[in-house]
């Protein structure tokens, strides 16, 4: 994975700033396991960086949180048997990540108000309903 990681629009995250950790992946994979680094974690300082606009980087400083250790936030992928696959797999999810928790928050919802002819609608199908079944009761058969 070479070049910066763009994250949304024209804003990308400089591949300088990227650190790359390489470790092996756990589980099933024969002899060849055991000497490939394929598990890849990518780790980006969130706190220090320049490279994001203030205002995004406050949005994730405060929707990464729980995510954040040191001022870092990181990503593994250890899927793929291929190092390289797994780098790509850990950049993508860092950008998503990272688009997720820039973005601007929704709208806020206005409240609207039932209209009274489906509240009518509403209220004489549940009176026709409950005629229906209590006309089913066995009471005034002799």
């Amino acid at each position: 994975m070479s070049g910066p990681l763009l994250i949304r629009g024209s804003v990308s995250v400089p591949e300088a700033e990227l650190l790359w950790r390489f470790s092996r992946s756990s589980g099933p994979g024969g002899q060849h396991v055991n000497t490939t680094d394929s598990q890849v974690e990518l780790r980006f300082d969130l706190a220090n960086t320049d490279c994001l606009p203030p205002v995004w980087k406050e949005r994730a400083l405060a929707a990464l949180a729980s995510r954040l250790v040191g001022g870092f936030v990181s990503v593994r992928a250890s899927e793929h048997r291929s190092q390289w696959r797994n780098r790509e797999t850990a950049s993508a999810r860092l950008a998503s990540l990272l688009a997720e928790a820039t973005a601007p928050p929704p709208k806020a919802r206005r409240t609207t108000r039932i209209p009274r002819g489906i509240n009518e609608r509403r209220l004489q199908h549940k009176k026709r309903r409950a005629d229906t079944k209590r006309g089913r009761s066995g009471k005034d058969w002799a």
